[in-house]
């Protein structure tokens, strides 16, 4: 398979097993690129991408704007703070206002689940979905896995526990679908009330002790608490979910095996994780940030492939 089956990177739950492994082949090239002295190619010299971030993102954007620029496509920048959405300007008319710049390609974030699929069926464009609401983050979940991958050599009949704040998580759902499509066991932890009610129909085991659940896992990818998303308070104090669920490096070297961990970011040091967990040897969570940057080149040059110019 030489191409991608999908027009639009909108959810993970699109893609087949095949998709994966051709952006995970794709990310491989990339990420020796991203090593060399000179770190650009010319392959998307024709290519124009529009960011548009509705919501606030720091690491993503960046992420993706240095995937574009090391590709060599034109970029255009639109944060949605600072621009006519604020004066009531809806989704469609942003977008075809941009598209009438003659884009090729838009990377959104935007609060409400399925606008990247809405807007694929409204503009000419193909769309990256770069996180819709608390729906799905397609490309973190393929640079989570393609971490896996890289640092145990598949992703294959792994056992991958996800904890925190999975209610809130669009990174916890497009794991989910993109860690079992490739043959992985998922659990998740955390306090019952920040566990969708749904989870157990996904295949997905709920755990609620953490030390048992990271004495059964190869890696635990842990989630921050997004306070930002809630309305209610699911738990009594940050204090008592950094005793119940936080890691730190005593609860590790308790545990009879090495076990990886990562995090998408932001961290919250000293909450779900304490900074001697996050900067030790058993962390892969710089390799996540180094990964995500060829993940990002792969996808969007895999779409790009699809561009009859």
């Amino acid at each position: 398979m030489d191409q991608l089956s999908v027009e639009h990177l909108l959810g993970i739950k699109y893609l087949k097993k095949e998709d994966i492994e051709l952006i995970f082949k794709t990310a491989d090239h990339f990420k020796e690129v991203i090593n060399r002295p000179i770190k650009k190619v010319p392959s998307l010299r024709d290519i124009t991408i529009a960011n548009l971030f509705f919501e606030n993102s720091t690491r993503t954007k960046l992420s993706f704007e240095l995937a574009e620029k090391r590709l060599s496509a034109d970029i255009i920048n639109f944060s949605a703070s600072q621009s006519s959405v604020k004066k009531g300007e809806t989704l469609i008319d942003t977008v075809n206002n941009i598209l009438s710049m003659k884009v090729d390609i838009v990377v959104m974030r935007h609060p409400n689940a399925g606008a990247g699929v809405f807007l694929s069926k409204h503009v000419n464009a193909r769309i990256v979905n770069a996180g819709d609401g608390a729906h799905e983050h397609p490309t973190q979940a393929l640079l989570d896995s393609y971490s896996i991958r890289e640092k145990l050599g598949s992703v294959k009949g792994k056992k991958i526990v996800i904890i925190g704040d999975i209610l809130h998580s669009r990174v916890a759902l497009s794991n989910i679908f993109a860690l079992q499509l490739q043959g992985a066991t998922v659990k998740v932890c955390g306090p019952t009330t920040l566990i969708p009610k749904y989870i157990t129909e996904l295949g997905v085991a709920v755990e609620t002790n953490l030390k048992k659940a990271l004495q059964w896992c190869d890696v635990a990818n842990v989630l921050r608490v997004q306070h930002e998303r809630m309305d209610i308070k699911y738990f009594p104090s940050i204090r008592e979910y950094t005793q119940l669920f936080g890691i730190n490096k005593q609860l590790l070297d308790s545990l009879n095996k090495k076990i990886i961990i990562m995090h998408p970011g932001p961290i919250n040091r000293g909450v779900e994780i304490t900074s001697d967990v996050a900067d030790s040897e058993q962390s892969i969570i710089l390799n996540q940030v180094e990964n995500g940057v060829a993940i990002r080149m792969a996808a969007i040059y895999l779409l790009a492939q699809q561009i009859k110019k």
